[in-house]
């Protein structure tokens, strides 16, 4: 006995009684009972494609049909194997088993096809965006409904080692430009039903599939449906990757910080899911976003979780005092070499001053010459072909500088300094945050070569105003810092246990608070049976 399909939504009977009612647009998109003018009008809209393909045939060897797709994305041996042999070869005995139980579609779909996508659909405008999507369509003679088949097969690259997030210890795996592919990655580790994906269509010219993924029962109804919102109130031709999405929803359009974290990382994208966050995808893209934001997110990685916390935490301390050392150390140098030398200690202000001779330069030039001339050298490390650019970076550091130095334009202690500045910058994990902060470097240099050690310092209030103003989706940018949230400051500059985070992070306002079993913590914290300890054997034989 074979299986019952999944068939589209079977027309309600006020629309087939009352066909000719509607506004003239709509009774335009209905589907005739006339093969030829249904051929003809998708004839009309394909037919300077060469890869559209056109196929004739009679259902039963007796009734006019015929079949439409774009042969660059259909897996062809299942179009000729799946639905248009059993389709050809299906015996009329077939057509009178439903009697007048239904039409010839959902009986061609429930008793003739071998496959489980099959829907019916009465629209033209419907049928157009099902062959651009993939789709194969079938139109048969007498019949106001056609058949629509999911026949996509597009190639596509294989699962690899996320090439910008990379870790030590954790997942090999990143999203690829599939969809469903990615989809697949989630679902892998998220097996529970309580993992919803609601997809939409972006984009008037692409038609661009964006899926918003959470947990419901953890994340907050009210953040899903503000991130829906958000995303089907964009209006654009075309999304080609899910950085268009991101500069639509974001809170702050003129900050230099992102409010929107992406990732290619299927196992980040489960652990942000878990904590009560929104997922964004994009068919196309191999990169996730992340909302709501906040800013410790963007010095954390997977590596945090994965090892130890004792280690970890120094590591994130590490990895924090470079991020602040990459934006304020170029303009600290130009302030006390320009106007508080003596906070230098002697002997290095010696040092400095035999490096500066000749420079003539002031330092708040010198500084942002050496700045920009990095700025450009490091884009153009990242234009180049992968086995050009290293060569490139090795000649600009080494010999550039050197030259720079002997011909007395930059001081030693100069190159020195931002030098040490680029590495900080590249130990940000996030690519868009470490762009941020080199972009305020600028800035900061300029008020401190004008103010000195005031103009820093004004400048870092400023950012510090700016950072509280900032609110992804409501949620404050600083959080859990400000406001203070005690269960938050234990995955903030350090990484507690995990067994201590027990609540998930307040600010996302979760449905279900408790991620560790109440109790946990202590029953781990008072050890375990040594079953092997041999002060324990002598006491178990005495």
């Amino acid at each position: 006995m074979r299986l019952r399909k999944r068939r589209g939504k079977a027309p309600e009977p006020s629309e087939t009684e009352n066909k000719d009612e509607g506004s003239p647009e709509e009774r335009q998109d209905r589907i005739g009972d006339r093969l030829e003018e249904t051929v003809g009008r998708l004839q009309d809209k394909f037919g300077g494609n060469d890869d559209f393909v056109l196929c004739r045939f009679q259902v039963y060897g007796r009734i006019p049909a015929a079949m439409f797709y774009y042969s660059s994305m259909v897996d062809s041996t299942a179009v000729n194997e799946v639905i248009l042999k059993p389709l050809m070869l299906g015996s009329p005995a077939s057509e009178q088993e439903g009697g007048e139980s239904g039409s010839l579609p959902h009986r061609l779909i429930d008793d003739i096809l071998y496959h489980s996508g099959c829907t019916t659909e009465g629209r033209y405008s419907a049928l157009v965006g099902a062959i651009v999507r993939g789709q194969t369509v079938i139109v048969v003679e007498g019949e106001t409904e056609a058949i629509v088949v999911q026949t996509r097969s597009i190639d596509k690259r294989s699962i690899d080692t996320p090439a910008t997030e990379q870790v030590i210890r954790g997942p090999r795996e990143g999203f690829i430009e599939m969809l469903s592919t990615n989809m697949a990655l989630l679902r892998y580790r998220l097996q529970t039903p309580e993992f919803h994906i609601q997809t939409m269509e972006i984009g008037r010219k692409t038609m661009s599939k964006v899926a918003v993924c959470y947990i419901e029962g953890v994340t907050n109804a009210e953040l899903v449906k503000e991130v829906r919102d958000r995303v089907s109130r964009i209006d654009i031709d075309a999304v080609l990757d899910s950085g268009y999405l991101e500069q639509f929803i974001e809170d702050n359009h003129i900050s230099p910080f992102p409010q929107v974290q992406y990732t290619e990382r299927p196992d980040k994208v489960v652990a942000n899911l878990l904590e009560g966050r929104v997922a964004i995808l994009v068919d196309g893209s191999p990169l996730a976003l992340v909302v709501p934001t906040v800013f410790s997110q963007f010095y954390q990685t997977v590596e945090d979780y994965t090892e130890r916390f004792l280690l970890m935490s120094a590591v994130r301390m590490a990895r924090f005092v470079a991020l602040i050392f990459s934006l304020v150390f170029p303009s600290l140098y130009v302030a006390i070499i320009s106007f508080n030398p003596e906070l230098i200690p002697t002997e290095f202000a010696v040092a400095v001053a035999g490096g500066r001779a000749g420079v003539p330069f002031p330092a708040v030039i010198e500084v942002l010459v050496i700045e920009i001339a990095m700025e450009v050298l490091r884009e153009a490390t990242i234009r180049l072909p992968q086995q050009v650019g290293g060569a490139l970076s090795i000649v600009g550091v080494l010999v550039v500088g050197q030259a720079a130095v002997a011909a007395g334009f930059v001081s030693p202690i100069t190159v020195v300094i931002i030098a040490l500045t680029t590495i900080g910058s590249f130990a940000t994990p996030a690519f868009n945050v470490a762009l941020a902060l080199r972009l305020l470097r600028f800035p900061l240099i300029i008020m401190a070569g004008i103010f000195g050690l005031y103009g820093v310092m004004i400048g870092l209030i400023l950012i510090a105003n700016h950072l509280l103003s900032l609110k992804s989706f409501g949620v404050p940018y600083l959080s859990p810092l400000v406001p203070s949230d005690s269960s938050g400051l234990k995955d903030l500059l350090v990484r507690g246990p995990l067994w201590w985070m027990q609540k998930r992070p307040a600010f996302l306002r979760p449905k279900e608070t408790d991620r560790v079993r109440p109790g946990l913590g202590k029953r781990i914290m008072a050890g375990t049976d040594n079953v092997l300890d041999p002060a324990r054997q002598e006491k178990k034989e005495r």
